[in-house]
């Protein structure tokens, strides 16, 4: 199953994919909903962030070739985390499949993307195991977490680096369905593949967060945890379309544009 947000006619709805069409629902997928007999296609709709999350939680450095990357062009030894490692980030910088990455005008050329499995919650969950860590995910959707490393640098913390308006694509849809085993995620600069890695190569994996984070917070329906990355991005410039595809999740594809 998968579940589209979108706008039409000013009216902000969910609705499920069914085929090329979707399938209008009232209510929403973290509550009751019903099915109702309207159809639109995509183009007579805006898309929009599947889920606007009620806290955005991000994984740290969690796939050992990011580490060994970002490690070698600081010119220090590579440090593998021992444990899962937990952030935030702000829900000002989502934006939707499709819209515009905005590169700020006192910007660097270090922008950068990053490809990744993002889970979203579906039910309120508290002290997890890793037998039962899963129990409380709705479903899959794909992220792109853009970064201004300069910024990330020189800053104290990674308010703008990071969060920056536009900086957290996400989407297209949340995907009840998929599960990150087998899947490769490949991300393509103007349709040239930059990067290239197995989805469930990580450190700790998803169960392993869930239950780190339930320790001490509660998940709430609709949150969502962005599982990091692995590779490196070249410099990002304005007109560069990246397209980050997780296979049998779907692609999530946004063009960066200067801000004038």
């Amino acid at each position: 199953m998968r579940w589209i947000r979108y706008t039409f006619d000013q009216k902000t709805h969910y609705g499920l994919l069914d085929g090329e069409q979707i399938q209008q629902v009232e209510g929403n997928p973290f509550d009751v909903y019903e099915k109702t007999d309207i159809f639109r296609s995509f183009k007579e709709v805006k898309l929009e962030i599947p889920v606007v999350p009620r806290t955005f939680y991000c994984a740290g450095l969690n796939y050992s070739e990011h580490v060994i990357e970002s490690a070698k062009k600081q010119g220090i030894d590579p440090v593998l985390p021992t444990k899962a490692d937990i952030g935030y980030r702000a829900n000002n910088a989502l934006i939707a499949h499709l819209e515009h990455v905005v590169i700020p005008k006192d910007a660097t050329e270090k922008i950068h993307y990053e490809g990744e499995l993002v889970v979203v919650i579906g039910k309120k969950a508290k002290h997890l195991t890793l037998d039962n860590a899963l129990s409380c995910v709705l479903g899959y959707t794909i992220g792109n977490d853009v970064s201004e490393r300069n910024w990330q640098r020189s800053d104290r913390t990674f308010w703008r680096s990071k969060n920056t308006d536009t900086f957290k694509p996400m989407g297209p849809w949340i995907d009840t369905n998929f599960t990150p085993n087998q899947a490769t995620t490949t991300v393509k600069v103007n349709g040239v593949a930059s990067t290239v890695y197995k989805t469930n190569s990580m450190i700790f994996d998803v169960p392993t967060f869930l239950v780190e984070i339930t320790k001490y917070l509660t998940l709430w329906p609709g949150d969502v945890m962005w599982m990091g990355t692995d590779g490196s991005s070249p410099n990002l410039v304005s007109g560069d379309v990246v397209d980050i595809e997780i296979s049998g999740l779907g692609h999530l594809t946004n063009t960066f544009v200067k801000e004038t």
